[in-house]
């Protein structure tokens, strides 16, 4: 794995040399992983089936499990998927950004059938992160790309993270340092007429809301995801997850939020708090990293303090709940 470090404070990193060899090793079917503004993704040219097969191998993820494909601009997505006037809406808003649309795949698209799992639907986001903009543009071609994390684990947010999940997979880890929102894309589809929130994300869902002028509809849940981050156990550090605590149990570490503290934390094995001042864009930022400097402290178990279901709060719950979830 060579290693790309990004500064994105200059613009001189585009003319970078490396940026060709990058390119070079994406086109060629190899597995770059990239920041962006939610977490790291671990990108594949989304064309080529042999290349989006190494991230379901290198992951360990199930190929029944679509991926999400991230491109340039809208006008590309246009280019992959039918946008109806909801779809059309929401990319006007919203992109670049962390949300993901979930639309009909024009049959003229080349993005191949194990990016989209076989569905005739696929999920486009215009990420703000520079980079993975960037390279999609410079190479051409739609980059899939879920977490750059091990299937069903924590999500990473630093490329040390990613590292040590992934390395031996990598033909490149570009380090653009800290992703800023830290929690993954919001994805809502829009395929019946119905627009629907699959996974609550970076966007919170009152703002969708506000800019459709109605309520974003449940998930019809079928035999297989319709969308990435929709298993019930994801997410997930090898400690188990016990949520709603009102006390710290011996041996404990603790996952807090807000100024007030646990009874019992003084004995946690560990603590973290998202957001002392109970700042939820802090604490969503903040999360797969405490999560996994939590889990490296070895305890059985990761006790989290109830954090409040609004904004981006219930992004932060659905990811915990998963986390929580019996493991398969």
């Amino acid at each position: 794995m060579q290693r790309w470090t990004v500064d994105l404070s200059a613009e001189a990193w585009r003319d970078d040399r490396q940026a060709d060899a990058v390119c070079r090793a994406l086109l060629d079917g190899g597995l770059v992983a990239v920041p962006t503004e939610t977490v790291y993704g671990l990108a594949a040219d989304a064309t080529n089936p042999l290349a989006c097969a190494k991230i379901f191998a290198a992951k360990g993820r199930p190929q029944f499990n679509p991926l999400i494909s991230h491109v340039a601009s809208a006008a590309v997505a246009f280019q992959h998927g039918d946008f109806d006037a909801d779809a059309m809406k929401l990319a006007k808003v919203f992109w670049p950004g962390p949300l993901t649309l979930v639309v009909r795949k024009k049959p003229s698209s080349p993005i191949c059938d194990l990016a989209t799992a076989g569905l005739d639907t696929v999920a486009l986001r215009v990420p703000a992160g520079p980079v993975m903009r960037f390279l999609s543009e410079k190479t051409g071609v739609p980059l899939a790309a879920p977490s750059a994390n091990i299937s069903g684990r924590v999500s990473t947010t630093s490329a040390d993270d990613v590292a040590a999940d992934l390395e031996e997979t990598l033909n490149y880890l570009v380090d653009a340092g800290p992703c800023r929102v830290g929690i993954e894309s919001t994805i809502v589809s829009c395929v019946d007429g119905t627009p629907r929130l699959l996974r609550p994300g970076g966007i919170p869902r009152e703002d969708i809301e506000r800019v459709l002028g109605r309520p974003l509809e449940q998930p019809v849940h079928g035999p297989t995801p319709a969308a990435p981050g929709m298993l019930s156990s994801h997410y997930a550090p090898k400690a188990g997850v016990r949520l709603h605590a009102s006390e710290v149990r011996p041996g404990e570490a603790l996952l807090s939020f807000g100024p007030q503290r646990l009874p019992g934390a003084d004995r946690a094995a560990g603590e973290i708090n998202l957001s002392e001042t109970g700042d939820l864009a802090e604490a969503a930022a903040r999360l797969f990293a405490a999560l996994r400097a939590l889990d490296a402290v070895g305890a059985d178990t990761i006790c989290v303090q109830d954090i409040p279901e609004t904004g981006l709060g219930e992004a932060i719950n659905d990811r915990l709940r998963r986390a929580a979830a019996p493991r398969p």
